[in-house]
């Protein structure tokens, strides 16, 4: 069945892109020899003067390419070719001897944005639905159908490099803004303006544009318009680049050479470089880790975590109840009304901190309309949405109740007791912990069936991970129920066992101890969090990361593991001493490091002196990761054999996008199949016999290395 059909308005023919049995159109290269024949047709018919490309799935235009097709390759060459043939497609589109339109509603991205940039015209709605971009940087690789060569001449060097550098996408008012769509309309008329500017283009031709995403000025023309000036952008992006990867990505250095050399050696060079480097990225680890780390969201959100065969009945999430005004709260809040589209009551026990609650809330909603994510209209409507008390009013009609209060057992289990007293008997009551076991916070529940935790991160809007706990108890349709709303709050949700910690903060308790003791040690702190993060490649360094949690909660969340897994799991005394000195990270402006105005400054040396320890400028880098890496594999292969997460692909999709595993490296699974369980033992017993017994192997670790087991198969 054909994906392309054609039907003439008048002078002009419309193609519609529709794959059949797909819910959005993607690239691939029977796609590309479909087009050929239709161009070909449509060149040859006299009586047609111009084209109009349009989709006719609801919302998208073309999502990109079939990344199904992209990952079979086999070696470089392969890659090198594909990219080559859809250059030569998108070539035949742009020397079409008839003006091609591209009417964009939806998701126009990666290849189907390079189609579009090589369409004469782009005319897209003003949809939230509707953005473009290049995201390929994030699957490892760059555009590799001419994106480095006709967004830098459409838009502008700097523009351009914005977009391809970050993989980004922008929303269809801004990509008008900077000159990637030429008309802007309401989706109810795109058809008919598409087929109006076609007949205006064969009529009158295409119009010259200067690039609109240039910044005016002297400044502007010297960066973007001569030699000189964008070799000093060139320098600025790499060193941008270095920065923000440190190394590990190489994508986007290959997209910058890419795009250096179109610019300055002519179209064909950059071209050729442009295949080339799509070749070799292509079959790259870095690229082969991030795809598989694609594939594996993808198929999260079709997993609704009750395993398959179970009948369910998702429940409609329309009211929300929060419980806890505090910082979580809020957040969650802000991120319900925004998202999900639900009303928030939110109860505190004081007016007062329900009002800091609603304001730190609608401080979400106010950063987007600051940005023009929102119109002013829509902010309006959603501040709306969000109300609180002192008290349970208005939580007799909430579906779902998000309790996000201290972290004490008691305390959870009272307001457990006054929300199933306050709402419906089939409302959803949720515990947003982070260590407690969830069986322990509902023992005294009227509804058990009806309880299970929603674990957060903080802060709930930026961060993408969701951890749902349900206990042997909770009732699955209440568990799909939970995930499905936390995929509304665009959230990449895992379902995990109910074990003190659950996945993330159980891996990462090991973690944190561990460095507390090479602080001990005499360890410097800047050390620490340079090994971690520039050289293993976590967003920040373990100090860093204990600041920006918060000590206190830090210190609670190790207690509770303490308990629970003994001397294993016995934290260091750093993080009491500095709670016991006034100190709790970021909140206050003083932890490891000083902050000012919530900027992070430099360490303060104060806690060495506090600490009672002298730095060593000698210790070595390669000790300090492979204690701090190794705690971390071997309490996730215990955690893994102990079914705490369904699969190795939750585990790694957990530490990925919950706590920043490095992407490149594919989740601490990942990492463990591709160094062999066995030399992962083999150093973890080196460890043990130089530090003790908290490094003794997993006997699943053992037993995987005797065998040769992996935790994939692919």
């Amino acid at each position: 069945m054909p994906a392309l059909s054609t039907e003439l308005d008048g002078s002009i023919a419309v193609v519609t892109i529709d794959l059949p049995g797909e819910p959005v159109n993607t690239l691939s290269t029977a796609l590309s020899a479909e087009f050929d024949r239709v161009l070909a047709d449509l060149e040859r018919d006299q009586a047609v003067l111009g084209v109009v490309l349009i989709s006719g799935k609801p919302d998208s235009f073309i999502a990109g390419a079939d990344i199904t097709e992209f990952s079979r390759v086999a070696s470089a060459a392969d890659a090198e070719r594909l990219s080559r043939e859809a250059q030569e497609m998108m070539a035949r589109v742009a020397r079409f001897p008839k003006p091609v339109v591209a009417a964009i509603h939806g998701a126009c991205l990666g290849g189907g944005c390079e189609l579009a940039l090589a369409s004469h015209w782009r005319v897209a709605t003003d949809h939230p639905k509707t953005q473009l971009g290049l995201p390929e940087i994030q699957l490892g690789v760059i555009p590799g159908a001419g994106g480095t060569q006709r967004l830098p001449r459409l838009i502008g060097l700097r523009a351009a490099l914005d977009i391809i550098l970050a993989g980004k996408s922008e929303r269809a008012p801004k990509a008008f803004r900077v000159g990637l769509v030429d008309e802007l309309v309401h989706p109810a008329i795109l058809r008919e303006v598409a087929v109006a500017a076609a007949r205006r283009l064969a009529r009158d031709g295409v119009p010259k544009r200067e690039p609109r995403g240039q910044a005016k000025g002297a400044a502007a023309a010297v960066l973007d318009r001569t030699s000189f000036g964008r070799a000093i952008v060139y320098k600025q992006a790499r060193a941008t680049v270095l920065q923000k990867t440190g190394g590990h990505y190489p994508a986007p250095l290959a997209a910058l050479e890419a795009v250096r050399t179109g610019l300055e050696d002519g179209e064909a060079k950059g071209y050729a470089v442009e295949q080339r480097k799509f070749g070799e990225l292509a079959v790259s680890p870095v690229s082969r880790k991030l795809v598989q780390i694609f594939f594996a969201t993808t198929a999260l959100k079709k997993d609704d975590g009750v395993g398959a065969g179970v009948p369910v009945h998702a429940e409609a999430v329309r009211h929300v109840g929060v419980v806890g005004s505090g910082f979580m709260g809020a957040g969650i809040a802000g991120t319900a009304v925004l998202n999900a589209g639900v009303d928030v009551r939110m109860r505190d026990t004081e007016l007062a901190r329900v009002g800091k609650g609603l304001t730190a809330a609608r401080g979400i909603l106010d950063e987007r309309l600051k940005r023009r994510r929102l119109t002013r209209p829509q902010h309006q409507r959603l501040v709306a949405e969000l109300s609180g008390g002192a008290d349970y009013r208005g939580f007799g009609r909430a579906d779902l109740v998000i309790e996000a209060v201290f972290e004490d057992l008691g305390v959870k289990r009272q307001v457990l007791a006054e929300v199933e007293a306050a709402t419906r008997p089939d409302a959803i009551f949720a515990t947003n912990t982070s260590t407690i076991p969830i069986a322990q916070i509902a023992a005294g529940a009227a509804r058990p069936e009806r309880v299970l935790g929603m674990h957060f991160f903080s802060p709930v809007e930026k961060m993408p991970l969701l951890e749902v706990i349900p206990t042997d108890r909770t009732a699955p349709d209440a568990i799909v129920t939970a995930v499905r709303f936390g995929r509304k709050l665009g959230k990449t949700v895992i379902v995990v066992a109910d074990s003190p910690g659950f996945w993330v903060n159980r891996i990462l308790s090991p973690y944190l101890n561990e460095a507390g003791l090479l602080l001990e040690e005499g360890v410097p702190i800047d050390l620490l969090d340079d090994v971690m993060h520039k050289r293993f490649g976590f967003p920040v360094g373990p100090a860093t990361l204990l600041d920006e949690v918060g000590l206190d909660v830090a210190q609670k969340a190790g207690t509770v593991m303490y308990e629970a897994f003994g001397e294993r799991l016995r934290p260091s005394a750093v993080v009491t001493r500095l709670i016991e000195d006034g100190r709790l990270g970021r909140k206050n402006g003083r932890g490891f490091h000083l902050y000012e105005d919530g900027k992070k400054g430099g360490v303060d040396e104060g806690v060495y002196r506090l600490l009672g320890i002298t730095p060593k400028p000698d210790a070595s880098p390669t000790m300090v990761e492979q204690r701090l890496v190794y705690a971390m594999l071997n309490e996730a292969a215990m955690a893994v054999a102990e079914g705490v997460v369904r699969t190795p692909r939750d585990g790694d999709i957990g530490a990925i996008f919950g706590i920043g595993f490095p992407p490149f490296r594919g989740g601490p699974l990942r990492l463990i199949d591709d160094l062999g369980a066995a030399r992962v033992v083999e150093v973890l017993e080196g460890l043990r016999e130089q530090y003790g017994e908290r490094f003794a192997p997993a006997p699943s670790l053992v037993q995987m290395g005797l065998t040769g087991e992996r935790y994939y198969s692919d």
